[in-house]
């Protein structure tokens, strides 16, 4: 389970240098004003050694020291592009990157302490605190994210009339998709989508009849819609790439939980319900 989760920030790391080594225009997008080339280059091997080897090392050998080895590595660039952002007004999409890894890693270090149930039976108290948890994470990947990548890589294709009503029309199917599916869980889960604060009950009602996780393909088809309205194929990869990440690394550790939790009850549903496909007329 986590192997596959190391392999995958190997592989994307490796892809990643070989961007900056390939494409002019990748390379820029991701440096600093006023820091020189050479030093932002000094950092390849690293990266690829801390980071990158190690990830595969951690891959097919289960050892916790490899894993803070590897938080420590991403620490460290994590804060080196925080204050380089700080000194230089820019290098927004690097410092990205790097604290997602960081946020990456802690979580794969410290999966089993992100899992706790809501303390609150409270329809109207963890409905309030849902849609604080949405009003956060649509803003940051759907406002913040998308206008980092925006900045650095500029739109890519014109944006028609056409693509603009599909884009509209598509967020606002799935962004009403979201918000029933996170209204279902909390009405009859008890708690919320945050896995720090999640459902005390399996909920098996409303879209979770018919395909296990809604609130993904409602993210999911949020991003494909606002690559369509800014004109960018760089968010859509950014897009895909969370949809990966979601499907072989935080899905697995979710279900694991989930099972533990529930036993049996959630064996019968994920034996019965598809991940992305609905499954109707059951």
């Amino acid at each position: 389970m986590k192997g596959t989760a190391y392999l995958l920030q190997a592989v994307l790391m490796f892809l990643w240098w070989i961007g900056l080594y390939t494409s002019n225009e990748f390379f820029n997008a991701f440096q600093f004003p006023e820091i020189d080339k050479v030093a932002f280059l000094s950092f390849f091997i690293p990266d690829i050694l801390v980071v990158g080897v190690l990830s595969v090392v951690r891959a097919y050998y289960d050892r916790r020291i490899l894993e803070y080895i590897i938080l420590g590595g991403f620490s460290y660039a994590a804060l080196y592009c925080m204050n380089a952002t700080y000194l230089t007004g820019g290098g927004y999409l690097a410092t990205t990157v790097m604290t997602l890894g960081l946020c990456y890693n802690l979580f794969l270090v410290f999966d089993k302490k992100v899992f706790k149930e809501s303390k609150s039976n409270s329809f109207p108290v963890n409905g309030i605190k849902t849609l604080v948890q949405i009003l956060c994470v649509w803003t940051i990947t759907l406002v913040v994210f998308p206008w980092i990548i925006l900045e650095a890589f500029g739109n890519n294709f014109s944006v028609s009339e056409s693509y603009q009503t599909m884009g509209y029309c598509l967020l606002a199917v799935f962004s009403l998709f979201g918000l029933y599916s996170a209204y279902t869980m909390v009405r009859h889960g008890n708690g919320t989508p945050l896995p720090l604060d999640q459902t005390k009950r399996l909920v098996v009602k409303g879209p979770y009849r018919y395909v296990r996780n809604p609130m993904a393909i409602a993210g999911l088809g949020q991003g494909i819609a606002v690559s369509l309205l800014l004109g960018s194929v760089h968010i859509f990869i950014y897009t895909l790439v969370g949809a990966v990440l979601w499907q072989f690394v935080v899905r697995p550790i979710e279900e694991k939980n989930m099972a533990a939790r529930f036993g049996s009850e959630y064996e019968r549903y994920r034996n019965e319900v598809r991940c992305w496909i609905p499954r109707f007329g059951k």
